[in-house]
């Protein structure tokens, strides 16, 4: 059941992803860019846990998505910060 949850958390961040890139693509505001590269990061994020628990379970990964969480956080904060108006 666990697995399954983990996988699911991965597509929906992953959705919300390729939804705000839609978003980008239709009306060129930068935040909803900043937004979707940040979905991406959390999504790869997502998928790390899934690989770290489920798959690969005599390897840590914890780090990896530690970093990759952070620097998703970092550019929608640069977002947030530098490009709304």
């Amino acid at each position: 059941m666990a697995e399954a949850v983990y996988i699911v958390g991965a597509l929906i961040t992953l959705s919300c992803a390729v939804l705000l890139m839609r978003g980008y693509a239709r009306g060129h505001s930068r935040l909803l860019l900043w937004s979707s590269l940040c979905f991406f990061g959390l999504a790869i994020s997502n998928a790390l846990v899934f690989l770290d628990i489920v798959i690969f379970t005599d390897v840590n990964l914890y780090l990896w998505r530690l970093i990759s969480a952070a620097i998703a956080m970092m550019l929608l904060m640069y977002g947030l910060i530098w490009e709304s108006k």
